[in-house]
């Protein structure tokens, strides 16, 4: 299964490196790569993060990094992650292409 990430996670990655870059550029390549290396363990378990409850549907799931939730859907063919929000968020609150995450 492969593993694709939509255009809104994409930006999520790039707000968050810049976000951390501001004040330590060497920090934020790091935090993107652990990121990066969390999510590549959905290759071997992709139902290793629990269910999202508040998005109703068992194959929408989440893997925790510090204070990041990785939200993925399992589809038939791979797995899409969808976004990258800080866990204060409310993701009730988000809109589909809400750019404040």
């Amino acid at each position: 299964m492969k593993i694709e990430w939509t255009a809104p996670a994409e930006a999520d990655l790039d707000e968050i490196f810049d976000y951390i870059a501001r004040d330590a550029p060497v920090y934020a390549e790091q935090y993107i790569d652990r990121i990066l290396d969390t999510v590549a363990t959905l290759f071997e378990h992709p139902k290793i993060g629990r269910v999202v409850r508040e998005a109703g549907a068992d194959h929408i799931r989440e893997l925790i990094y510090r204070s990041h939730r990785i939200l993925y859907a399992i589809e038939a063919d791979r797995i899409a992650i969808l976004a990258v929000i800080h866990g204060r968020r409310d993701i009730e609150q988000l809109e589909p292409g809400d750019d404040d995450r």
